[in-house]
């Protein structure tokens, strides 16, 4: 294997999203170093960061129809029944709801949980409080999606966090979607809530790592289990 080819297989791609992001610390980094080494190094600590914020590796993704898999990296916060946002018409009756949270070290590209079709995209803007609280869900800034997929509507939200500033959506209404694909990213810490009809198997407890696009989080194809367990808001 060549360098180069090791060098690729060892770093991550970084995704577009970050580029201007890095540029801006790296020129930090530069007038930091021309004061002192000891501000130099933190700048480039705070150049490194960010690109390993921005990172985008590949991933595979399990293909069988009915499978779930997780939308974001991180830690299974919450599974739990709650009533969808309202500007995602979804449901009026509390979902199952699966939620991600993603610290400032993992990955935030967001991918589809399902393969379907983007019927909505409905954005809302609000506060920033720490993605973790339940309380997030109704009061942060947001942006929604609802998959059609042939077991029934799926939504996924993405919800910005305590530091995030910024949702960004890769995606149109209408778009064909496959599980597993980049839909979007939050910057600088958030959550992911996934919405799943009642009665779905779920795969996942709280406390669980996911990976975005390969942890399986639920089985539609599969009738709930006894081991399916989830809390009541």
């Amino acid at each position: 294997m060549s360098l180069l080819a090791t060098i690729r297989k060892t770093i991550p791609p970084i995704h577009p999203e970050g580029h201007k992001f890095i540029a801006i610390a790296a020129v930090i980094t530069l007038a930091l170093f021309l004061v002192s080494t000891f501000f130099g190094m933190l700048g480039l600590g705070l150049t490194v960061w960010t690109a390993l914020f921005f990172r985008d590796p590949e991933r595979v993704t399990p293909i069988r129809e009915g499978l779930v898999v997780s939308p974001a990296d991180g830690v299974v916060s919450q599974v739990t029944l709650a009533v969808p946002p309202r500007e995602l018409d979804l449901s009026d009756a509390p979902l199952l709801r699966v939620s991600i949270f993603m610290n400032v070290f993992n990955v935030h590209v967001n991918r589809a949980p399902v393969t379907g079709r983007v019927s909505r995209i409905a954005y809302k803007p609000g506060i920033f409080l720490n993605a973790d609280l339940d309380k997030a869900s109704e009061d942060n800034e947001r942006n929604g999606f609802i998959f059609q997929t042939p077991f029934g509507p799926v939504g996924c939200v993405q919800i910005a966090g305590l530091i995030a500033r910024r949702i960004v959506c890769f995606v149109r209404e209408g778009e064909e979607m496959g599980a597993g694909e980049r839909f979007g990213l939050i910057r600088f810490g958030s959550r992911v809530d996934v919405y799943l009809p009642q009665g779905t198997r779920l795969l996942v407890a709280e406390g669980q790592l996911a990976t975005a696009g390969e942890t399986v989080i639920a089985d539609f194809a599969a009738p709930a289990g006894r081991e399916t367990a989830y809390r009541v808001n």
